[in-house]
């Protein structure tokens, strides 16, 4: 098994996890994986046999870099006060955060169940103009129509902040189901079926 990709708004939905985020990690992940839990035996963090699964680790792209979450679990025995000094002794080599202090100050905090859970309304995006800031405002325009204006700030917040189109276009799709004519039609079709829910 291999390590899991994930977009780094995922992050955003793990309100209850912790882990240890490496930031930088080019090359193969699974060779990350190994050193990390390599150097964790030695420095006697990782006890009892236990280490970090490839499967289990998950990374994610976020400000140019590739970064590697390790999460908290119980089939992984730490020593955190040992890990904890660790972090930060080799914090210039790996950028060693915490989960919830990466979310927190470079993701725009954990979402909320309510937040997390809510419904993203279908927006037309393909076929139109694709300037970001064209797109940016018709996702927005679809947010407040829809009662979600706090979102649609949020959303151009964190658009403003990335670092790259494709990145943006990501954190679009993260606040509506992205759809063209066809599929609106569609939706909309289906909605009546339901009673509008």
């Amino acid at each position: 098994m291999s390590v899991k990709k994930i977009n780094a708004e995922d992050l955003r939905r793990m309100k209850d996890k912790e882990g240890l985020i490496l930031q930088g990690c080019g090359g193969e992940l699974q060779d990350w994986v190994d050193g990390i839990n390599d150097m964790l035996i030695k420095s006697d963090i990782l006890f009892d046999g236990t280490k970090f699964k490839a499967e289990n680790c998950l990374a994610f792209e976020n400000e140019g870099l590739t970064n590697l979450l390790f999460p908290f679990s119980e089939d992984v025995k730490l020593n955190m006060g040992k890990l904890a000094m660790w972090r930060l002794q080799t914090h210039e080599n790996f950028g060693g955060k915490w989960l919830s202090d990466y979310v927190n100050n470079k993701l725009g905090g954990f979402l909320s169940e309510e937040t997390a859970e809510r419904k993203k309304p279908y927006c037309k995006l393909i076929g139109e103009d694709g300037n970001i800031f064209n797109l940016m405002g018709i996702a927005s325009r679809t947010l407040r129509q829809n009662g979600m204006a706090e979102q649609a700030v949020e959303m151009r917040d964190r658009i403003c902040a990335s670092g790259s189109y494709g990145e943006a276009l990501c954190i679009i799709g993260d606040y509506v189901n992205i759809t063209g004519d066809a599929d609106l039609d569609e939706c909309e079709d289906e909605s009546m079926e339901f009673g509008g829910m």
